[in-house]
């Protein structure tokens, strides 16, 4: 791991987003809150949360962090159609958050196709991303929150 300890302890903050693309029918379903497992949402939002809290046991070389807030919030965007997945996290501490919201990310967009695989195979994970971070040494950084309603060609 890399040595941090001469880093000045700051607050940081760090935001990823990604979204799942599914069939209309299974948006409706994701949102009726009738998927047969149960609440997509909630279980996805605590995964992700868990998923932040685990980022060292899961990453190699990742540094334990203690954590002062993490969340998971989604928006259906019936154009995809799909769901944005938008994750924040935050800590005091001498290295960045960046993993632990990409993690969130991830992992709450394979709960959601876990969740609704029955009904639609076809999902896609797409874009997972950091979009904000800020504190440190480098400073802020912003890649242009909300750019994943309209992505470049590829």
């Amino acid at each position: 791991m890399v040595d941090v300890s001469a880093k000045a302890a700051t607050q940081r903050v760090a935001v990823a987003e990604g979204r799942i693309v599914m069939r209309a029918e299974t948006l409706r379903l994701a949102l009726s809150g009738d998927a047969k497992k149960g609440d997509v949402f909630g279980a996805a939002r605590i995964a992700g949360i868990m998923a932040a809290k685990k980022t060292h046991e899961l990453i190699p070389l990742c540094h334990p962090l203690l954590l002062t807030k993490v969340s998971v919030d989604f928006e259906a965007d019936a154009a995809l159609p799909g769901i944005l997945v938008r994750a924040r996290a935050k800590t005091l501490g001498q290295t960045g958050v960046e993993m632990e919201a990409l993690t969130a990310v991830s992992v709450a967009c394979l709960t959601l196709y876990d969740m609704l695989k029955a009904v639609d195979r076809a999902m896609r994970i797409e874009a997972i991303r950091l979009t904000e971070k800020s504190g440190g040494k480098s400073g802020d950084w912003t890649s242009g929150a909300g750019a994943l309603k309209d992505p470049p060609p590829a």
